[in-house]
């Protein structure tokens, strides 16, 4: 019998805001009951020497996620690092008045520190970045897109600067409408998923991670 060296342990973190914590605080894996989760099961089946870190917070803006950057993220030594962030960004401002506008200047100054540090920390680790989508379940959920549309873009650019690669949720959609999903079957409020729309986010994450995969795995 031959002998085979086990895979070197990684760890794979995600911080974001509701998307990703998925009430990761009520759960005993602390990995919430979302697409990180479903991720985690996969990792488990296919790479179990793989260590998977939810650090997402329900109600989270980048600028949260700057406060918080270091204990949450760098300082846990991750492999590979996913972003989710941009929702509430753009949310907020319907929802709890213009006082909680975040302007295209101030979302992309903090999504680029993310990425500057990571830079700066871990050039080699691949940064995974999801496009934040809204479903236009309603009226009021399609207005987001009046201010969402304009930070999805400024990721983009940023991925294309720093050269890291886009989770494509809007892709995703895409596909998802093409075999009968409609939007309250992605996301019965417009914006936190359903177990489907988990599973198809899980799905996105995995197609772009194969892609870019230093492990080849």
């Amino acid at each position: 019998m031959t002998s085979t060296s086990l895979p070197e342990s990684r760890r794979l973190l995600f911080i974001g805001d509701s998307i990703t914590d998925c009430s990761r605080t009520e759960d005993p894996d602390g990995l919430g009951y979302g697409y990180v989760r479903l991720l985690a099961e996969h990792f488990a089946a296919h790479e179990p020497t793989a260590r998977v870190v939810n650090r997402g917070i329900s109600g989270n803006k980048v600028d949260d996620l700057v406060g918080r950057f270091a204990p949450d993220c760098l300082e846990h030594d991750p492999q590979v690092v996913t972003i989710y962030v941009g929702v509430n960004d753009a949310w907020h401002r319907f929802t709890q008045g213009e006082g909680q506008r975040v302007s295209p200047q101030e979302f992309e100054e903090g999504y680029r520190f993310l990425l500057d540090q990571l830079s700066a920390t871990r050039p080699a680790a691949p940064v995974l970045m999801v496009l934040p989508v809204a479903v236009d379940v309603s009226e009021e959920i399609a207005r987001i897109h009046e201010d969402l549309d304009e930070k999805v873009r400024i990721i983009r650019d940023l991925a294309r600067e720093f050269q890291h690669p886009v989770v494509d949720l809007e892709d995703m959609l895409q596909r998802a409408w093409a075999v009968g999903h409609t939007p309250p079957s992605i996301a019965e409020d417009g914006v936190h998923p359903t177990i489907a729309g988990h599973r198809l986010i899980a799905d996105e994450w995995l197609a772009t991670f194969a892609g870019v995969d230093p492990a080849g795995r």
